[in-house]
């Protein structure tokens, strides 16, 4: 089983707002720094997105990706990669509960590329990007 990397940050608003900015992929450009352009590509009978195209750039990473979405209820969903130019795999989760102060939302993410890189910089780069995709989403949440 691949080691993955986690992280958790407490967001003051409810688990359903949380989870509208996580759905709304049009939007990520506006908020996550690596995601330069974002087209949901096929969505399942709730209207929730099944399959998303995202152009990163990372800086030494700059990728064309496409994303399978598995939707959990309404505090989870998760993703695998379909297709990519420079990874070989790509698997994340975002869980919501619900908390004292708002929602307490849990990211993992699991990366492995193409190219050779040694295991300690894998998880080093899987946990800059799970913080800027953490404090990016609350920014994002409390300032609606």
């Amino acid at each position: 089983m691949a080691e993955h990397t986690s992280s958790s940050i407490t967001i003051e608003a409810a688990p359903a707002d949380v989870m509208a900015v996580i759905a709304d992929f049009a939007r990520y450009p506006d908020w996550t720094g690596e995601v330069k352009e974002a087209e949901v590509l096929a969505t399942d009978a709730q209207g929730r997105a099944e399959q998303v195209r995202l152009v990163m750039d990372a800086g030494a990473i700059k990728d064309d990706q496409t994303l399978g979405y598995t939707w959990t209820g309404e505090h989870e969903v998760s993703w695998t990669l379909v297709k990519s130019q420079m990874l070989r795999s790509l698997d994340g989760s975002y869980l919501l509960r619900p908390a004292d102060t708002g929602t307490e939302v849990t990211y993992r993410l699991t990366v492995d590329v193409k190219i050779p890189m040694l295991g300690m910089i894998k998880r080093k780069a899987e946990k800059v990007i799970i913080d800027r995709a953490l404090a990016g989403l609350k920014k994002r949440v409390e300032s609606a």
